[in-house]
Parts: structure tokens; C-alpha cells; sequence
């Protein structure tokens, strides 16, 4: 049997940290919403028991270390699950960019699993799963819009955002997200008003969105890669309603709303930076088959 299945990209339209807890990660508060820029995965049962990961993406491992094994594994081991897997990733979403790639990949295997090897589970349990895996998982496992807080695992669900555009440029580089945790002064930075940006949404108030964005990480990253601030720079200059950096780097995305200025800024950014993409904002959850 063959299953195939979407893995969408998420963007942060605030982030904040509000403190390092004693096991290490830190205590976020933050608005995630999924976009329409989309992994696919292709689930295929095998008969040996074992895992295989395939991807021609030479920046995807096809090991214990990718997020979509370590799902698997999870979810074969805790069920009892004697059957193997083959999980075809085709990637589309930019690798290590702050747009929890490899989490959606990981929250879209854990669907397809559930349905595949027939588990019966619910949303819930599988995000329950999705948090022993990553912080990001849990999110992805439901998409739409929701309010994260804890680690990022735990979920609550608010109102899709207006229908907009979201451009997103990725510089060359990679960021290391425990890199910038490990730089951040939570004491010492601007905090974004997270509550302004929830009550935005829920009353569908479009420039309430644009004047709310905030990343407190984005401080940190600009200090280590000057290059993801003079994207934001270059952004606002050719008229986004609004430009934030995404997760922890170094991706930047732009929202608007209008076709003619999406083109605009779009055509700007190409350029001079190579990974640009127009997508539209999903904001709706995902529904369990």
C-alpha cells in the first residue's frame, strides 16, 4: 500500500521567549500559522521491518537523524508495528530555515502511519508523539493557527489569519537554532505584543496582523548574520505590509495583499538572493483521514 501526504511550512507571526527552564529549552509564547509551501511525502509499507528513508536532497539524511525516521521509529516501537516502511521525501521547503521543514516532514509521517498501519489515533495523541520528537512537531501535526506555548508543544487553536500573500526569501547560510537560544538575553530585548497579534486574528483585522508582527529572536540572528537584516531591509523597501524573520533564521518572510505588489517584491528579491517564493497563507488545520 501507498500513501501520499502533504507536509506544510509554518511561519512565526510573533515569537517571543519568556525564560530558560532548568532542562534547557526555554519557555516561548509565540502564533505559528501554516503557508502553502508544501514537502510530499510518499509512504510505501515494505514487508521487512526495517525504515528507509529516501530524498535527493543531498542536505536531507537518510538516517536516525532525520525527523521522519525518528517519527517512524517512535510510532512503530510504541505500537508494536512489525511491518517496515519506505518514506519518499521530496523537499520543497528550504532545509534548516526556520520554516519547521523537518518537523512538518516528521508530523506528516506520523498521519500517514496512523492511516497506513490502520493505528486509530487521534489528532491529540499523535501531537502527544509529535512533542517527544521536537518542539515544532506537536504544531505541525495539527496546522492552522494556534498559540504555542511551553517548549512550543503545547497548542491552542485560534482562527485562520485573512486570506494574504507571504513571500519568503532564504539567504545562502544556515542557522543553528540552539546557536541563537544560546546568544539570547531574554531579560535584555524587546518582547512582541503576542496578545495585540491575537486579537488581530480573531477579529479578522489584517493591519492589526501587520503592525503586531515580532520575533524576539531576530536581534540575535541580525547580530550573527547581518545578510538576513538587509533582506528584511530590502523587503520592506520594495512595500510589504509587514516583514518578519521566521523561527529562528534565517528565512524572511513579507506579507501582502494585492497580486500587482506580491509580483513587485517577489521580482525585487530575485535579484539577489536565489530561494524566493510566493505562497499564500493556509491558516486551516489539517483533518485526520
Amino acid at each position: 500500500m501507498k500513501l501520499l501526504v502533504k507536509a506544510p511550512a509554518k511561519i512565526n507571526l510573533s515569537l517571543d521567549v519568556l525564560r530558560k527552564r532548568e532542562d534547557g529549552y526555554h519557555d516561548v509564547r509565540m502564533i505559528m500559522t501554516t503557508i502553502d509551501l508544501a514537502d510530499r511525502l510518499e509512504l510505501t509499507e515494505l514487508a521487512e521491518n526495517r525504515i528507509e528513508i529516501v530524498s535527493h536532497n543531498r542536505y536531507v539524511p537518510d538516517d536516525q537523524r532525520n525527523l521522519a525516521y525518528q517519527a517512524a521509529k517512535l510510532i512503530k516501537e510504541r505500537y508494536g508495528v512489525q511491518k517496515g516502511v519506505s518514506i519518499v521525501i521530496e523537499k520543497t521547503i528550504p532545509v534548516a530555515a526556520g520554516l519547521a521543514g523537518g518537523s512538518s516532514d516528521a508530523a506528516a509521517t506520523l498521519r500517514g502511519l496512523n492511516k497506513l498501519w490502520k493505528l486509530g489515533l487521534s489528532a491529540e495523541e499523535l501531537a502527544k508523539i509529535g512533542a517527544e520528537i521536537g518542539s515544532d512537531v506537536s504544531f505541525c501535526v495539527y496546522g492552522g493557527t494556534a498559540i504555542a506555548t511551553g517548549r512550543g508543544e503545547q497548542i491552542e487553536h485560534i482562527p485562520a489569519p485573512p486570506p494574504c500573500w507571504v513571500i519568503l526569501a532564504k539567504p545562502q547560510i544556515g542557522v543553528s537554532t540552539a546557536d541563537v537560544y544560546r546568544n539570547l538575553k531574554a531579560d535584555h530585548v524587546a518582547h512582541p505584543d503576542v496578545d495585540k497579534m491575537i486579537q488581530s486574528i480573531e477579529q479578522g483585522d489584517y493591519e492589526g496582523i501587520c503592525s503586531s508582527v515580532g520575533n524576539v529572536l531576530e536581534e540575535v540572528t541580525f547580530s550573527m548574520h547581518p545578510e538576513v537584516e538587509h533582506i528584511k531591509e530590502q523587503m520592506k523597501r520594495f512595500g510589504a505590509d509587514a516583514v518578519l524573520m521566521s523561527g529562528s533564521g534565517p528565512t524572511v518572510f513579507g506579507i501582502v495583499r494585492h497580486d500587482s505588489r506580491m509580483h513587485r517584491i517577489y521580482n525585487g528579491l530575485k535579484g539577489f538572493c536565489e530561494q524566493v517564493y510566493a505562497v499564500r497563507m493556509l491558516g486551516e488545520r489539517e483533518k485526520l483521514e
